[in-house]
């Protein structure tokens, strides 16, 4: 029996206080020094650093570190589950007229291209170093992973090769692949600033002395619409949102937990493949689910069943939030520091990071130049900052322009996730292929090529027919 002021008990409440603490801090800190303020690190992102630096200290003074990684990883895979599938809870209405349909079918492709470009500049490079300092050569593979994904996926798909039965482990993959996500905030917010100083200096309507966080607007409307349960019933209205968000995430577990005992059975190709995508793209499961339970309180109330709206759009979003930003300061409070001292680790990392940054900020400047003419900067900063960091980077790099998003921008980024869903399957699959041998991952290097060329032709299908046409 465990008496209620032993460590155990409170463990992981101490862990939720520091790191809410250290996010409480860099806000503060953020409001405070403008210098910070106007480099747009997340506040998360800076507390995940704090954290680091937190229990490094610790470390040095007690011998042993402050936070368990098994709890950190835990937070960081399930905060992104979770995460998405409160955002997959909002409603959402039409999508627009025809040209509108467009350009959120090109910002799907947009993102699918983004990740194969990624995955051939970071595999090709690893490959490459592979020979020379004998690092991993399949490691480049979890730059789409941590810039485009997030530390969700970086870490899961980091954890996986790491572990990895049937085929050479991957050391220190899952610090690879956090650290990698680590990265991709930073070059969000450097290559964000920079463009924002371009625009700035075009002469564009950018205010400088606006804080974009100090813009928003809400009224009643965006708390509460006409027709949805009250605030306080006899289950508050906020705990609802959570249950239902709990209860899609756990039937897809279910679902992952009956399918994988399938994969087990069949072992071979199926168990090596299929069921770590299974496990690491949890969320697509949860999305599935979130669906279904929306069908049928739509079906409830076409059937007279249920005469309220149980889902609020603002709670969901609050609710995604605040997962995210637990999610990124956990990811990077998990770094293991230690890997940092071997060159087979750092010299990969730098270069993936720096390369992949660069590339990905001209690739997404050339596209939005030639597709999305009429509002090609807010499309850059939102996507950039969503293929380097997370949708809330770019949000929170869009509203320095875009504050109440009266461009199609923000519409782009949250309905083009079906089309980068289905266009993105085939990269998805390949994940469990690459490092089986180092044949099968130069022949999945070539693959992503051939599928970066098939997407960037899909994406300029309208310029490349126009052409033909005048000829």
């Amino acid at each position: 029996m465990v008496s209620f002021w032993e460590y155990e008990v409170w463990s992981f409440v101490l862990l939720l206080g520091v790191i809410f603490t250290a996010m409480l801090i860099t806000n503060m800190l953020r409001r405070l020094i403008g210098p910070l303020r106007r480099s747009m690190i997340p506040a998360s992102v800076l507390a995940g650093f704090l954290c680091l630096l937190f229990d490094f200290l610790w470390k040095k003074i007690t011998g042993e570190a402050f936070f368990e990684i098994l709890s950190l990883e835990a937070l960081t895979y399930h905060g992104l589950g979770l995460g998405i599938v409160a955002m997959t809870f909002r409603r959402t209405g039409a999508k627009g007229d025809p040209a509108g349909k467009r350009d959120i079918f090109n910002s799907g492709v947009l993102t699918v291209s983004t990740y194969l470009l990624q995955a051939v500049l970071g595999l090709g490079i690893t490959l490459g170093l592979s020979y020379v300092i004998g690092n991993w050569a399949g490691a480049g593979v979890l730059l789409p992973m941590g810039f485009g994904q997030g530390p969700g996926n970086a870490y899961g798909w980091g954890l996986t090769y790491e572990t990895a039965i049937d085929y050479p482990a991957f050391p220190n993959g899952a610090s690879f692949g956090l650290s990698v996500a680590a990265m991709g905030f930073i070059v969000a917010s450097i290559g964000g600033v920079i463009y924002l100083q371009l625009i700035r200096k075009k002469n564009k309507q950018v205010d400088k002395n606006v804080d974009a966080a100090d813009m928003e607007i809400l009224s009643l409307e965006d708390f509460h619409e006409k027709g949805e349960i009250p605030v306080t019933d006899s289950l508050d209205k906020m705990t609802l949102q959570m249950g239902l968000v709990f209860m899609a995430y756990s039937m897809a577990y279910l679902f992952n937990h009956f399918v994988s005992i399938g994969l087990d059975a069949a072992g071979g190709f199926l168990q090596g493949t299929v069921k770590p995508l299974l496990w690491n793209f949890n969320f697509l499961v949860g999305m599935m689910f979130t669906a279904i339970i929306k069908g049928v309180l739509n079906l409830g109330k076409k059937k007279g069943l249920i005469h309220r709206e149980y889902i609020n759009n603002y709670l969901m979003n609050r609710i995604s939030g605040f997962l995210f930003d637990v999610m990124v300061v956990a990811s990077i409070a998990a770094i293991d520091l230690s890997a940092f001292l071997q060159k087979e680790f750092l010299i990969p990392l730098i270069s993936i990071c720096v390369v992949g940054g660069v590339a990905t900020f001209f690739f997404i400047r050339f596209v939005c130049r030639k597709l999305f003419p009429d509002y090609q900067d807010e499309q850059f900063l939102v996507f950039f900052g969503m293929l380097t960091g997370t949708n809330c980077t770019g949000i929170i790099l869009l509203r320095e322009i875009d504050p109440y998003y009266q461009t199609p921008a923000a519409r782009n980024l949250i309905f083009q996730n079906l089309w980068a869903v289905i266009f993105g399957a085939p990269m998805l699959l390949m994940l469990g292929v690459v490092p089986k041998s180092m044949t099968m991952t130069w022949i999945s290097w070539a693959a992503f090529l051939a599928m970066f060329i098939v997407m960037v032709l899909i994406l300029f299908r309208s310029v490349i027919f126009r052409k033909k046409a005048k000829k």
